[in-house]
């Protein structure tokens, strides 16, 4: 479903990634991770073919970027980031907001056809947020923005899902809620990538993972194997021991003195 093969990215005499070698098969989900400016993030960004490579090829559900139509390929893919929602109108009902995820829009500006709302309220029970269907984008709290969004990039029924750090800013009660939501998208068919820097966001519906550090992979492949104390050691710089239970990783820190200054 997607290979990112020999890939390169510079910017400003840079190297922000360094060859990257990265397979995702139907049926896995994926969570990347690593440290602030790890270049996780442009792993994205090449995924939804908003920037693309200084060397080597993307391939996203059989369609090599810079040999098709780019608006083309992100209409199979579901994408979500703060950045989206920044560029989100606060004053628009939620219902409207979730709709434009449909055609990729950012808001309308015509008539919505009846099919696309009902699709859209369809979505909003999904997460559990039937009740603001009518409120303003504006007005809900921070984890709810975070369902609207997941709503919105699932109206396309995307064979790919993409987040973002979707957990960002949010407490552990909400956290936990939209956590267990991506849980249970292992039961819709759509692939998850995921990135975060948080150990403990990755859900059981996660089979494999990739581990960044400075720009090149420290290890990829089934998560088990990858999140080991000694690979998390060179990826984050800190020792830790890891634990896991039902599938679920957590991390305890076993001091400061092997942390590099």
């Amino acid at each position: 479903m997607i290979r990112l093969k020999d890939i390169y990215f510079r910017r400003e005499q840079r190297d922000i990634l360094t060859d990257i070698q990265l397979t995702v098969n139907e049926g896995e989900h994926w969570v990347i991770l690593g440290r602030n400016g790890s270049g996780k993030t442009t792993i994205l960004e090449l995924l939804n073919g908003y920037q693309f490579p200084s060397s080597g090829t993307v391939e996203v559900l059989g369609k090599r970027y810079g040999t098709v139509d780019i608006r083309e390929a992100r209409k199979s893919i579901g994408y979500i980031s703060s950045s989206l929602y920044d560029k989100l109108t606060p004053r628009d009902p939620v219902w409207e907001v979730v709709a434009t995820g449909e055609y990729g829009y950012l808001r309308f500006y015509q008539d919505i056809p009846d099919e696309t709302i009902a699709k859209a309220e369809a979505m909003l029970a999904r997460v559990g947020l039937t009740h603001v269907k009518d409120q303003l984008l504006g007005t809900l709290s921070q984890g709810e923005r975070k369902k609207i969004l997941l709503a919105r990039a699932l109206m396309l029924d995307p064979a790919i899902l993409i987040m973002d750090e979707p957990c960002s800013g949010l407490d552990l009660f909400e956290r936990e809620k939209l956590l267990n939501d991506i849980n249970n998208l292992k039961e819709t068919g759509v692939t998850v990538v995921y990135v975060t820097h948080h150990i403990e966001e990755i859900m059981p519906i996660f089979t494999h993972a990739a581990l960044l550090e400075n720009g090149k992979l420290v290890a990829a492949g089934p998560k088990t194997a990858v999140l080991t104390e000694e690979n998390l050691l060179q990826a984050f710089q800190v020792p830790v021991r890891l634990e896991w239970e039902n599938g679920r990783p957590w991390i305890q820190v076993r001091g400061t003195a092997g942390i590099s200054k």
